[in-house]
């Protein structure tokens, strides 16, 4: 098993990352060890592995491209397919359609979507489908000038998908329907002013979202009514210590194998927070706060069996290994390893 791991590595991003680092995962320990890393890259941000684990997509930050690269599973080597343009600046975020022939985008500051379908070798097309978010701002000066899409999350259906947008303080939602997405009114929910939606993630039996927002340090509980296609807001909680009195945003949102604890992880605080997950109502109870043993995690994700979890620290050049107790969700600190500027971590086969 390798395990992928994309950096920022431009100067404007006060970056230390050389590219996409390759590192082979011990299957019993979790543990990590250097195979190679892929140079030459700017910014390979968020990461995307087919599920054969051939083939690796990822966005440039604060460009306007996207990279799909064939792995080699015997050396962990990754080799350039192409590169096609996301038609607009700063992808941040990227998923497969639910068939895997085509990935869809978010471009951050180009405040859209796109679709990029996927040839047979792997290599990706040119868009062929695009859509603009546009509405009313929030109130932050400086990260609400205009619509800021940051996820395209689907729902466990695979008919529906939704968008959190930073700067419009909404969620977004569009059905999928015969290799398209079509926007529709139902799906649409705001947030509180200033609250910032960034990421999202649905519970995969009860009919529940969540979606972290980064500005206010929340995370939201949404009920997801798929018959009318709406959703709608049902608890709002602090992602902060009680005791912690500085300045903070939230990042990362992501649900345990068993769907009964939640976590999200707090830039500024330097801690993940870990709710206990209601299995009637999907609402969330907090449990705990625990140091993310680095400064600024903005990313974290499980191995595939759940054991572990896996916190890249940005700002101290760090991956951190926690265990995870399944029954209480709790989080024990295990080991790191250096790695410049982590922003994104997959998993291959």
């Amino acid at each position: 098993m390798y395990a992928l791991v994309g950096s920022r590595t431009t100067r404007e991003r006060h970056a230390r990352g050389q590219g996409i680092s390759v590192y082979a995962v011990c299957p019993r320990s979790g543990a990590l060890e250097l195979v190679t890393i892929e140079t030459g890259l700017v910014n390979p941000s968020y990461l995307l592995l087919s599920k054969n684990g051939q083939r690796v997509y990822t966005v440039h930050g604060d460009r306007q491209e996207i990279s799909a690269f064939s792995l080699n599973q015997q050396t962990g080597r990754l080799s350039l397919l192409n590169q096609q343009s996301t038609q607009g600046l700063n992808p941040v975020h990227l998923c497969f359609t639910p068939d895997q022939r085509a990935i869809m985008v978010v471009n951050h500051l180009g405040a859209s979507m796109v679709v990029l379908p996927i040839d047979a070798d792997g290599a990706l097309l040119p868009v062929t489908q695009q859509h603009s978010f546009s509405g009313d701002i929030g109130p932050h000066r400086v990260e609400q000038s205009q619509a800021k899409p940051h996820a395209v999350v689907y729902d466990p259906s695979g008919r529906f998908l939704v968008v959190p947008d930073k700067g419009l303080d909404a969620v977004f939602g569009f059905v999928w329907e015969d290799g398209r997405f079509l926007p529709t009114a139902q799906i649409k929910v705001s947030s509180r002013e200033g609250a910032g939606p960034r990421h999202a993630c649905f519970h995969p039996h009860m009919p529940v979202m969540y979606c972290v927002n980064e500005l206010d340090s929340t995370v939201a509980v949404y009920a997801w009514d798929q018959q009318h296609a709406s959703l709608h807001a049902v608890q709002v909680l602090s992602t902060l210590a009680h005791s912690f009195t500085g300045n903070s945003r939230a990042a990362a949102i992501v649900l345990s194998a068993s769907a009964r604890h939640l976590y999200v992880s707090n830039r500024g605080q330097d801690s993940i927070s870990i709710y206990a997950v209601d299995k009637e109502t999907g609402c969330l109870s907090w449990q705990s706060n625990v140091s993310s043993q680095g400064r600024t995690p903005r990313f974290m994700d499980f191995n595939q069996s759940g054991d572990y979890l896996y916190v890249l620290n940005e700002d101290s050049d760090s991956i951190v290994q926690f265990a995870v107790d399944a029954d209480t969700g709790a989080l024990s600190y295990l080991a790191s390893w250096p790695c410049g500027s982590p922003v994104c971590m997959v998993f291959s086969k």
